[in-house]
């Protein structure tokens, strides 16, 4: 067996470690956010309401749990798929499992009793109407 002696001052080896490796590790792969399930979400405010808009494509609405435990609104999504198939003497089995888990506290001024939710083309939107009273409360002042 023959060792080959590594060579320390190979400048195209030094080239390839010292500019790559690190780029490597750095790379979008390895990033937190990339390795996260947790989708993106949009808060919008109008006059009426609050709305919640979930990206998460590849679910059907019966995936979501949506909670509301005082003013916590839990969304979350536990999605198992199992496929088997046997053919000629062989088995192929493939498991896909999705889940992730987001809340958000509301505002003294959300209506309960009337948040409304709907999902549509990888979207999941939720209503949170605001309090009568409150949106009475606000109003603009004219300078004289």
């Amino acid at each position: 067996m023959r060792h080959l002696k590594w060579m320390r001052n190979d400048p195209l080896f030094a080239n390839v470690v010292n500019n790559n490796l690190p780029n490597f590790f750095n790379d979008d792969l390895f990033r937190k956010e990339f390795l996260s399930t947790r989708p993106a979400v949009n808060i919008k405010e109008n006059e009426k309401s609050y709305g919640l808009e979930l990206a998460a494509p590849g679910f059907v609405k019966e995936d979501f749990k949506i909670d509301l435990d005082h003013d916590i609104l839990t969304i979350s999504v536990e999605q198992e798929q199992k496929e088997e198939v046997t053919k000629d003497g062989y088995t192929r089995r493939e498991f896909n499992y999705a889940s992730f888990k987001r809340s958000f506290t509301l505002p003294e001024t959300v209506d309960s009793e009337k948040i409304t939710a709907g999902y549509t083309n990888g979207i999941l939107n939720v209503t949170l109407p605001k309090k009568e009273q409150e949106q009475q409360l606000k109003r603009a002042i004219t300078i004289s």
